[in-house]
């Protein structure tokens, strides 16, 4: 069974729930970008959509997604050790 998915990835300046479960996805989504593979094929395999019957959906997943996937790598994941390191005021 595949795990649920928002079209919107979080944006907050912390690491949540959604982002933990989402983490394989987001290494995905990393490798394939790394790899300089095409968005459309990334978001078929990754999340099963269809960017031909669903163009509009499937960027905003892909683009939302990546660039969640992106700022985890970068400084979210640092919540991972520290919890609340990403937390404004901590």
């Amino acid at each position: 069974m595949t795990q649920a998915f928002q079209d919107h990835a979080p944006d907050q300046p912390a690491l949540t729930d959604y982002d933990r479960q989402q983490t394989g996805r987001y290494f995905r989504l990393l490798d394939a970008a790394a790899e300089g593979a095409d968005w459309r094929e990334a978001v078929s395999l990754v999340f099963g959509i269809d960017a031909g019957i669903e163009p509009k959906r499937a960027r905003l997943v892909y683009d939302s997604h990546l660039a969640r996937a992106r700022w985890l790598a970068g400084q979210g994941y640092r919540d991972v050790m520290i919890p609340g390191a990403n937390t404004p005021g901590q």
